[in-house]
């Protein structure tokens, strides 16, 4: 399906582009998300003509993500986990977990910002993690995960 893209996708191209992709995945994301509208002739005018007012709101949206990148780089998380004596954690800590441990700290973001390049964290030991508020703009945190044995 051919399709016009309203922002910045990545792997699939940029603002105004006009691409094809699976029709699934316009149908069932891109289309209802609003990040992207088919390409027909009306709407590659009405595009033309909000040309400028889309990339305003680009640049908006990137502004935001770089506030946001820079007010949790470098930030040093520390997560308690139930693990055993080896090191092994009994579950995992998730982009779910991380989550809510920058919550606490003040910080609103989404599980689909997190990059946890080898899935999630099964052993306890110091993490370097990256947060990608936007496709375009990424932040580096360390997850110390630290071990609760439930001795007394």
């Amino acid at each position: 399906m051919q399709i016009i893209l309203l922002e910045k996708i990545t792997n699939v191209g940029n603002l105004g582009d006009v691409v094809k992709v699976k029709n699934g995945f316009a149908r069932n994301y891109l289309i209802p998300q609003g990040k992207a509208k088919r390409a027909n002739p009306e709407n590659l005018k009405l595009i033309e003509q909000q040309r400028s007012e889309l990339e305003a709101a680009a640049g908006a949206k990137i502004a935001a993500a770089q506030a946001l990148a820079e007010k949790i780089e470098g930030l040093a998380l520390a997560i308690t986990q139930k693990a055993g004596v080896d090191g092994r954690l009994f579950g995992s800590v998730t982009s779910a977990d991380i989550v809510a441990v920058l919550k606490g700290h003040g910080v609103e973001i989404e599980k689909t910002m997190v990059r946890l390049p080898d899935g999630p964290l099964k052993h306890i030991g110091e993490f370097p993690l990256t947060i990608s508020p936007h496709t375009d703009v990424v932040a580096h945190i360390n997850v110390t995960v630290v071990g609760d044995t439930g001795q007394v």
